[in-house]
């Protein structure tokens, strides 16, 4: 029916976000048919809803949501991803619209892009930050520097982790706390969307930062 609510499902780890988020689109005409905090529940409410839209947060606990999209897709292939993040790397928004999403909002701007962003992306049009999508035209298609978007120390963490060192041992090698290196090696996964041991070997023999 033309006259139905968009439906929306919110998936953002923190509350308060989703508060405001929940209120700005209801002020928008728009329906939040649920909410989740991490990725498998956001999973399971968009196979359940079927929602118009789902607003995806970057950044929650547990399982990255970047490989999840098109997981996301597959669950309900009528809906549209709307990523808001606070991830101002260009190759982050790349990769998103990649794996099928159709808008990247910052949360900066998400109060005046949010509502304009949902609704282009339903129209199957794409949205992207408009600062960000200038960098996005300008970035190389190969990112420079260290791959993933990690930093120096993360590639020498990541590179000891393919060679099958511990925790404990790459403390003692890099002269750190174990702290320090699990804090690493969680930012690690978050940034390469790889969350197990085998993953993470295999992404560093595929970039060539350990020898075969």
């Amino acid at each position: 029916m033309p006259d139905d609510p968009l439906t929306v499902v919110l998936a953002d780890d923190h509350a308060v976000v989703r508060s405001g988020l929940k209120l700005l689109l209801a002020q928008s005409g728009m329906e939040v048919v649920a909410e989740a905090g991490d990725v498998p529940t956001a999973q399971r409410y968009v196979l359940g809803h079927k929602p118009d839209v789902l607003v995806l947060d970057l950044n929650m606990p547990g399982e990255p949501s970047l490989p999840a999209i098109p997981r996301f897709l597959e669950a309900s292939p009528s809906t549209h991803i709307v990523v808001l993040t606070m991830q101002e790397d260009p190759q982050f928004a790349r990769e998103a619209l990649q794996k099928g999403a159709t808008a990247y909002v910052l949360k900066e701007a998400a109060e005046e892009e949010l509502v304009q962003a949902i609704h282009a992306a339903r129209e199957g049009r794409t949205y992207v930050n408009p600062s960000l999508g200038a960098r996005l035209a300008t970035a190389p298609l190969t990112p420079q520097g260290p791959p993933g978007g990690l930093s120096e120390r993360e590639v020498d963490i990541l590179r000891l982790i393919a060679l099958g060192h511990t925790n404990t041992e790459i403390a003692q090698q890099l002269f750190l706390s174990v702290r320090t290196v699990e804090t690493h090696r969680a930012h690690i996964q978050q940034k390469l969307g790889r969350t197990t041991r085998a993953e993470l070997v295999r992404y560093a023999l595929d970039h060539g930062l350990v020898e075969t």
